[in-house]
C-alpha cells in the first residue's frame, strides 16, 4: 500500500515526504543509539539520514532543471545523464499540455497555470511533520490505548465543600486537599503505576494542619486507591529543608533502615525513603473494642522540595499495597514527573 502510495503521488510531495520522514526517523534514532549507546540503531539511523542526503540532493537538482528547462549538452551535443535524469524528474511533475484546440475558444491560445512546486512542498512537509511530531511525541502528549473514560472512576468532588483551617487564608496560600487530589486523580495514574487495567475505586482529600503546630503549619493531603496499589499526596509547609532532614536521619541512626536515597527530581532537592504503615484494628462490636496498633505493610515515599533552593517545605508521594509489595523506584519517579508540574504554583514560596 506504501509503495503504490509512493508511485501515484506528485514528485514534488512525495521527495518532501521522504525527506521529512527521513529527518524524523534518522534523528530520533540516532539520537537514542547516542543516549542507548546502541551500535546497531546508530547504523540505521545513518542510513536513515544518508537515504535523506540523496533525496535532498535529487530535489535539487530538479529544482535547478526547472527553472531552465531545456537539459544542457555536452560538448558533443548530447544531454549529460545527471541532468537529462533530474529534468525528466521535473517534467514528470508538471501536467501535460492539452491538445491544440481542445476545448479552447477561438483566439490566442494561453498556456494552462502550473502548479507551484514550493507550495506543494510546503504543505506535504507541514502534514507530515504534523504526523510526525505525534508520533515522536506520542507517548507523552497522547493518552495510552488502555487509558478509558472510566480510569477516572473515583472522583474528587466530595472534597471541594470542606471548610478550611485559618492558615489556608495566609499568603502564600498553601494548596488544598482538593487541589492535590485533582493533580493526584490524573485517568493515567493506574498506568504509570504499571497497573493499567485497574481503576480507581476511591479519590479523596483533605486540607489538614501538621501535628503540634497549632494549626499553623498547613499540611494538606489527597489519597487515591486501586486494588494493587494506595497512592497518597501531601504537601508540608514547614522550615525544615530535604537536607536537613537528610542529616537528622544520618544522626538517628536510621538511615539504612529506610532505605534512604538522595537524588534530584525536577530541578529539586528530593529523598526516597521506605516506612512501615500503622495498622489499626476496630471492632464494630457491641463492646467496640479495638486491638492495638500494628506495623501494617511497607511503603515507598519520594520527598520533593517544594523549590529548587530547598528552603523548607515538600511534596511528599507515598505508595503501598495490602500485599506489602512496592512498585520500583522509578514509577514514584514518573509520578512525581507528572503530577508536581500541574500543583497550582501558588504553592510554592
Amino acid at each position: 500500500m506504501l509503495g503504490l502510495l509512493l508511485r501515484v503521488l506528485p514528485f514534488w510531495v512525495r521527495e518532501p515526504l521522504l525527506i521529512v520522514v527521513g529527518t524524523v526517523f534518522g534523528a530520533r534514532i540516532t539520537y537514542l543509539a547516542v543516549h542507548d549507546q546502541d551500535r546497531v540503531a546508530a547504523v540505521i539511523g545513518a542510513v536513515f539520514l544518508v537515504f535523506t542526503a540523496i533525496r535532498v540532493r535529487l530535489v535539487v537538482r530538479a529544482l535547478r532543471a526547472r527553472r531552465n528547462p531545456v537539459p544542457a549538452a555536452s560538448a558533443d551535443g548530447a544531454p549529460t545523464d545527471a541532468v537529462a535524469r533530474a529534468w525528466a524528474q521535473a517534467q514528470l511533475a508538471a501536467p501535460a499540455p492539452a491538445p491544440a484546440g481542445a476545448g479552447l475558444p477561438p483566439g490566442p491560445v494561453t498556456a494552462g497555470k502550473e502548479p507551484n512546486p514550493w507550495g506543494q512542498a510546503v504543505a506535504a512537509v507541514a502534514v507530515f511533520a504534523a504526523i510526525a511530531a505525534a508520533v515522536w511525541l506520542g507517548p507523552d502528549v497522547l493518552p495510552a490505548d488502555n487509558d478509558t473514560s472510566t480510569s477516572r472512576a473515583a472522583s474528587c468532588s466530595d472534597t471541594e465543600d470542606e471548610e478550611l483551617p485559618a492558615v489556608y487564608g495566609k499568603a502564600p496560600r498553601p494548596v488544598t486537599g482538593a487541589e492535590l487530589c485533582e493533580a493526584l486523580n490524573r485517568p493515567d495514574l493506574a498506568r504509570l503505576l504499571g497497573t493499567p487495567t485497574e481503576t480507581a475505586t476511591s479519590a479523596s482529600g483533605t486540607s489538614n494542619t501538621a501535628a503540634l503546630t497549632d494549626g499553623k503549619v498547613a499540611q494538606p493531603e489527597a489519597e487515591v486507591r486501586f486494588d494493587t496499589y494506595t497512592v497518597n499526596l501531601s504537601a508540608t509547609y514547614n522550615e525544615l529543608s530535604t537536607a536537613q532532614y537528610v542529616n537528622l536521619l544520618k544522626i538517628a541512626g536510621t538511615e539504612g533502615e529506610k532505605d534512604l536515597r538522595t537524588l534530584t527530581v525536577l530541578g529539586r532537592p528530593a529523598l526516597l525513603s521506605s516506612d512501615p504503615t500503622m495498622k489499626i484494628e476496630i471492632s464494630l462490636g457491641d463492646e467496640g473494642s479495638s486491638g492495638p496498633v500494628q506495623q501494617g505493610p511497607l511503603a515507598r515515599t519520594l520527598s520533593v522540595a517544594l523549590d529548587s533552593k530547598d528552603r523548607g517545605g515538600s511534596y511528599d508521594i507515598t505508595v503501598w499495597s495490602e500485599s506489602g509489595a512496592l512498585p520500583d523506584d522509578g514509577v514514584l519517579l514518573g509520578i512525581a514527573e507528572k503530577i508536581l508540574p500541574t500543583i497550582p504554583l501558588r504553592s510554592v514560596r
